[in-house]
């Protein structure tokens, strides 16, 4: 067999362990799912009309409001669900069974593989999830062309992507699941410094460059722009430019801590 259907077959197998393991303990998949869930309804019930006559400046329209954080509650979505990552890995690398891996002929990095597609493929479904609520409650993308969604779809792939790995490196330095959780949980805050929930221009002006020079930021307005026609400007590429970034850093830090890591 090559190395690249060996790759191929171990990774497959891989994922498969990662996915069943998310299906057989679903709380903590549900748990970080509920944070997105719960920060949506209560932004839309309990400040929706505030806000939103806050940044339009008139009178409040809780649904003008809903299409605004829809955006940024998706790409937070994502950031929670990388948590779990972190955490599952920093337990495959305590409990020992990292090293049973190591001990067995199979390809090496196809660990990690399965741990960041299987990461990816659970990003992406909580975010259909989170999208079903928002849509549920009043959300409509209608003048969005199928170009646009497409668009969309893969800016969100793509930076669940670059999270995921970010996240893998963070487990792998962690020395218990705990650990994990605590290091990842700028995944989780940084949407809340973003342009999410209020634009960045309204903010006190020594924040603004922390709202501004982040990478959550610019990927909301990017997928903001595609799903409701606002003005993207120079974000997309500033998104997408982050989401390489973060994936290059991601993936060389975490395949260098796991080829040395002696656990």
């Amino acid at each position: 067999m090559s190395t690249l259907s060996l790759a191929v077959r171990d990774s497959s197998t891989m994922l498969r362990r990662n996915l069943l393991h998310a299906r057989r303990y679903p709380s903590l998949t549900l748990n970080l799912l509920l944070t997105p869930i719960m920060l949506l309804l209560l932004f839309v019930y309990i400040f929706g009309d505030v806000m939103s006559a806050g940044i339009g400046g008139g009178g409040a329209d809780r649904s003008e409001y809903i299409a605004y954080i829809v955006p940024g509650i998706l790409l937070m979505t994502i950031g929670g669900t990388v948590v779990g990552t972190a955490v599952s890995v920093s337990s495959d690398m305590t409990e020992g069974i990292i090293a049973r891996f190591r001990s067995m002929a199979i390809h090496r990095g196809s660990v990690i593989i399965g741990h960041v597609v299987g990461s990816v493929l659970q990003s992406i479904m909580s975010v259909v999830l989170v999208g079903a609520v928002a849509v549920a409650i009043g959300f409509r993308s209608t003048d969005a062309t199928v170009l646009e969604w497409l668009a969309a779809f893969g800016l969100l792939v793509l930076f669940a992507m670059a999270l995921t790995w970010i996240a893998v490196g963070m487990g792998l330095i962690s020395p218990n699941a705990e650990a994990a959780s605590n290091n990842a949980l700028p995944m989780i805050l940084l949407p809340l410094f973003s342009s999410a929930f209020i634009p960045v221009e309204t903010m006190p002006g020594w924040f603004q460059p922390i709202a501004e020079y982040q990478p959550f930021t610019p990927a909301i307005e990017t997928l903001r722009g595609l799903l409701l026609g606002t003005e993207i400007g120079n974000n997309g590429w500033l998104a997408v430019a982050w989401c390489l970034g973060l994936a290059v850093l991601g993936y060389f830090w975490s395949t260098s801590k796991f080829s040395r890591d002696p656990k």
